[in-house]
């Protein structure tokens, strides 16, 4: 019997507390995505640099789900937790459009209700 590799969605969280949501169709240990080096590296100086810790959380996981459904949750969750919002992580997919009347809504004017 052939069994079949286990694929995650996780998150990486950087030490300015940005995240980066992305999956892994191996769940290998050393794999933490492919966000865009040059946007993490516009958050921090060079002595930042020196030094330190990101932490990989696994958020969903599935030894059978289809490469469609894990790029459907992928994109769910990057949705829940915002980290295609600018303010908040590294994914720009899928684009991230604000709710509504939330905090990063401009035509609500920073007035509050």
């Amino acid at each position: 019997m052939i069994k079949r590799k286990k694929s995650v969605i996780y998150m990486i969280t950087y030490p300015n507390g940005k995240i980066y949501i992305g999956q892994d169709r191996t769940n290998s240990i050393n794999y933490f995505g492919s966000a865009s080096s040059e946007l993490i590296a516009r958050d921090f100086t060079e002595e930042q640099r020196r030094y330190f810790t990101i932490r990989r959380t696994i958020l969903w996981e599935s030894e059978s789900a289809s490469l469609a459904e894990i790029t459907q949750k992928e994109a769910d969750l990057i949705r829940q937790f915002e980290s295609n919002n600018p303010a908040v992580g590294y994914n720009r997919w899928p684009k991230y459009v604000p709710v509504p009347g939330g905090p990063d809504d401009a035509t609500k004017g920073g007035h509050e209700e």
